[in-house]
This record gives C-alpha cells, sequence and structure tokens, in this order.
C-alpha cells in the first residue's frame, strides 16, 4: 500500500460550518499520521468483524450438545447476526450524525470484545444468545461504517481501500473457521475455553480507534445530506446541494435492489458459515477437516476481497461480476448435492468464490452515491433492510434438515435464493446514482 492511497483528500473530512458571514466553511485534511492510523484501524476491525460467527460453525455440534439445543434453535443462533445487523446496523447513521464514524466504531469494537470475553460463561442458550448479540451490535455499526470511513478519509481510494478492508475481514472470517478446533484441542478440549480466546485478539482493534480519537477533526460527526450539500454546493448552481438535500432512499429502486442483493448475500454467507461444516461432517469429514473446509472457503475472501473491488470502480455495470459468482455457488452447489465428501474441496474453493459478493455489494454501495452522507443513508438502508430478509435462510436450512433428515431440500433452498440474489446484483450493478432518484 502507497503513501498516495493514504493520503486525505480536502472533501474526507469535510463538514458543514458556518463563518461569521454565514457561508459554509470547510474542515481542513486530516493529518496524514491519523490517515495511516485509520488505515490500521480499518484493517484491525475487519479481522475482528467475523470471528464470533465463523469461530462458532467447527464447534456448533459442541455447543448444542453443552447447551441443549435443537436444530431449529442452532438455525435461529446462526440467524441471530443477521437480526442484530439489521437492528442495531439502522441506529449507526444517527450515531456517526451525533458522535462521528470514528468513536461509534471504537464503541464497537469495545461490544465485540465485551461479548466474546461473556459468551464462554453462558449457562444456558439464553445467555449464549444475550452474550453473542452484544458482540453482534458492535460488528453491525462497524460494518454500516466502514463503507462511510472509506468514503471519508480515503475519497480517491474507494476501490483499493474497500479492498483491503474485505481482504482483512476475510482473513479473519477464514483464521477463526481453521484455527478454532485445534485452538480448543490444544487448550483443553472446552468449546468455552475456544471460543472466549478470540476476545484476546478483539483487544487489539480498540487501539488504534482510540488513538486517533486524539485528532479533535476525527472526533467531528457525520454532516447529514442537507449541511453536507451546503458545504459542497456549487455557487453557480447549487446542484450538488439540491441533489443531496433530497435523497429520498426509500424511494429509489437502486436502493432496493441493493437491499436485495445484499440481503440474499447475506443469507447465503451465514448458512455456509453456519452449516457447512455440518454437511461435510455429516458426509463423513472429521470436525477438524470440516473447520479447514470452511477456513478454504472464507479464505478465498482474502485475496479476491481485494481484487475485486478495484474491478468493480473501473466497471460502468457490475452485472457481469455478480454473473460470475453466480456460477461458481450454483456448481458448489451442485457438488454438495452429489459428492460432498469426495469433492469436498472443490465445493469449498468455489463456494468461497461465490462468498465474494460481500466485497462487491459494499463497493456497489460507495458507487452509488456521489457523496459521503448518501453513501450513510445507502449503507444504512441497504445493509439493515438486507440483514432483514437474510434472516429466515439459516433458520430454514436449520428446520429443513430437521425435518427432512438430509441435506438436498437445504440445498435446493440455497440455489433458489442464490438466483434471486443473482438478479438483485445485476438490477443494484446498473451505473446510476441515488441522489437521481432511481
Amino acid at each position: 500500500m502507497t503513501d498516495d492511497s493514504l493520503k486525505p483528500h480536502s472533501d474526507s473530512t469535510a463538514s458543514s460550518a458556518a463563518d461569521a458571514s454565514g457561508a459554509p466553511a470547510r474542515i481542513a485534511a486530516a493529518p496524514r499520521w491519523v490517515v495511516r492510523l485509520v488505515a490500521v484501524g480499518l484493517v484491525l476491525a475487519a479481522l475482528n468483524l467475523r470471528p464470533a460467527i465463523s469461530g462458532l460453525g467447527p464447534l456448533l455440534e459442541e455447543v448444542r450438545d453443552s447447551l441443549g439445543m435443537s436444530g431449529a434453535t442452532a438455525g435461529l443462533l446462526t440467524s441471530v447476526p443477521a437480526l442484530c445487523f439489521a437492528v442495531f446496523g439502522s441506529l449507526a447513521p444517527r450515531l456517526a450524525r451525533r458522535r462521528g464514524p470514528a468513536p461509534v466504531v471504537l464503541a464497537g469494537m469495545v461490544a465485540i470484545t465485551a461479548g466474546l470475553a461473556l459468551r464462554p460463561f453462558a449457562g444456558g442458550t439464553a445467555a449464549f444468545l444475550a452474550a453473542s448479540a452484544l458482540a453482534l451490535a458492535g460488528i453491525a455499526v462497524s460494518n454500516v461504517l466502514m463503507p462511510v470511513v472509506v468514503k471519508r478519509w480515503f475519497p480517491a481510494r474507494i476501490g483499493s481501500m474497500t479492498g483491503l478492508y474485505s481482504m482483512g475481514l476475510a482473513l479473519g472470517t477464514a483464521c477463526a473457521a481453521a484455527v478454532t478446533v485445534p485452538m480448543t484441542e490444544a487448550l483443553g478440549g472446552s468449546w468455552r475455553v475456544g471460543l472466549g480466546t478470540w476476545a484476546l485478539f478483539a483487544v487489539l482493534a480498540i487501539v488504534p480507534w482510540a488513538v486517533v480519537l486524539k485528532d479533535r477533526g476525527s472526533r467531528r460527526p457525520e454532516p447529514a445530506a442537507a449541511e453536507e450539500a451546503a458545504s459542497r454546493s456549487d455557487p453557480g448552481t447549487g446542484t450538488v446541494a439540491v441533489q443531496s438535500a433530497r435523497i429520498r432512499i426509500g424511494t429509489s429502486p437502486t436502493a432496493w435492489a441493493l437491499g436485495g442483493f445484499f440481503g440474499l448475500q447475506a443469507s447465503a454467507a451465514y448458512i455456509i458459515m453456519g452449516w457447512l461444516p455440518q454437511i461435510f461432517r455429516d458426509a463423513g469429514v472429521s470436525a477438524s477437516t470440516a473447520g479447514l473446509l470452511l477456513a478454504v472457503t472464507m479464505g478465498m475472501g482474502v485475496p479476491l476481497s481485494f481484487v475485486l473491488p478495484r474491478m468493480a470502480t473501473r466497471m460502468r455495470h457490475q452485472g457481469p461480476l455478480v454473473l460470475a459468482l453466480c456460477g461458481c455457488g450454483l456448481t458448489g452447489y451442485a457438488g454438495l448435492w452429489f459428492a460432498p465428501a469426495a469433492g469436498a474441496l472443490v465445493w469449498a474453493l468455489l463456494l468461497g468464490i461465490a462468498n465474494c459478493a460481500f466485497p462487491l455489494a459494499l463497493t456497489m454501495i460507495s458507487l452509488r452515491s456521489r457523496s459521503s452522507a448518501g453513501v450513510v443513508k445507502l449503507s444504512a438502508f441497504a445493509q439493515s433492510t438486507g440483514y432483514l430478509i437474510s434472516i429466515p435462510g439459516p433458520l430454514l436450512v436449520g428446520a429443513l434438515h430437521d425435518a427432512v433428515g438430509g441435506w438436498h431440500a437445504p440445498l435446493l433452498l440455497m440455489t433458489v435464493l442464490l438466483l434471486g440474489q443473482t438478479v438483485m446484483g445485476v438490477l443494484a450493478g446498473r451505473d446510476r446514482v441515488i441522489e437521481d432518484g432511481r
């Protein structure tokens, strides 16, 4: 990563302020050390946004036995992330306008650490879900604000910084899936110790964001659309001001398409993270190998999450990328249907490629608005709406498996969801912005 990729842009920390004459004033660009520290914080935050989820999948059977969970309840457990992301993610724009994105991300990292530290002490399902919800609340607000952080501090490097963040997220997801089982065995075999250890790593993500707040500019609230419009308006026409102030996110077809795409890809991702290891274990694969296969699936996102956003920013229409990911997903599901154990590594690789719809969705959020205020609105809308859409998927997979005693019916459902995801992704990938009301 070059120094150029970390240089602040004059608009990256802009917020509205009035001088004596009442004209809007710009805030000075952030110091270089702040921008570099934000980049470090972005990566560390990304590394900690999925271990709470992907680390649970390989140990789900042990957690179910210990806490007395049914298949439907376990399905609920895999749906809790989506529910928390929808509920708490919707609060992120308001919090960012009041406190600024950096303090909110810091609070999110603290919540993740606390939730992961408390989860091992749960004596029952309710307590386990409550501790998980605390961690997931922190993940939710951070999820929504990551595109905002990129737009605010790196407006000229949206593709590369989104790729860097997505790569860190994929790496954290893969490491948790691969390391949790052997680490648990090395620490005595208790799932409580294995899952709780991730809290120690989460502490590291708190440090850079705490230091960033020493810069006064980084504590400034994120402007609302009308405020940002005032600070960016063209003195001659006021076009940007008018467009930003008139954003009606709920009536934008692009916003709804992006919300649908985000939701269906999230549903597929949480089904994969929650149930793929169990699919392999039921096919005769050992628990440790199933965890490694999930790590392979998640690990595919490490290189691809850096490449895809850069490709997407150079394309007027991101539909071809959506179609390519769909083809990989359909092939992976077919493999799980016909030969889950025999071709396990191939199916894990293909599903890993299909899971890269997430960084593509994040990139499209940044591309579908002209302003950082618009990105705040679109990110919150797409992610909150999307995560609500994703809630039934993991639940239905668990219920279908319990009802039929096999994986063919769940795989059929997953295929239907993937086809819907593809349609929404092609629509969301069109060269449009929400400020135009489209």
